[in-house]
């Protein structure tokens, strides 16, 4: 009986999220998604979200949809690029589904950049 139970609640649970990749930024807390089931949603990013987690273009999000408005949904999570990749690994993701490479930089990432102190000479500002 509660094995049904819970097998019911997760179906309901997956008919309300879904996977999607963010196609355009809108402004004001929206974003424009192309679902992975295909249809083209406008996200509202939730007020955990703002300003603490930065989304971009081509990030994975997982977002919840409106039973009332299908066009429409909330951003509920963002996906890093890592975690995106196991998600594709593991078949919860399409094959197709480009993954975003620019959030893959960790501390001590400086691509051995080196700046040369050349300016040792100090000039005088009255002789300017």
């Amino acid at each position: 009986m509660f094995d049904k139970m819970l097998q019911r609640i997760w179906v309901t649970v997956e008919k309300l999220l879904e996977y999607a990749q963010v196609i355009k930024m809108l402004g004001n807390g929206r974003l424009e998604a192309l679902c992975f089931d295909g249809v083209k949603r406008l996200c509202h990013i939730r007020g955990k979200l703002r300003k603490k987690v930065w989304i971009n273009t081509s990030d994975i999000i997982l977002i919840g949809l409106r039973d009332y408005q299908d066009n429409k949904a909330d951003v509920i999570l963002k996906y890093n690029a890592d975690e995106a990749r196991s998600l594709k690994a593991y078949g919860e993701l399409p094959e197709h589904a480009k993954i975003n490479e620019t959030d893959t930089f960790g501390p001590g990432d400086d691509d051995e950049i080196q700046f040369d102190d050349i300016g040792d000479d100090d000039e005088d500002i009255d002789d300017i």
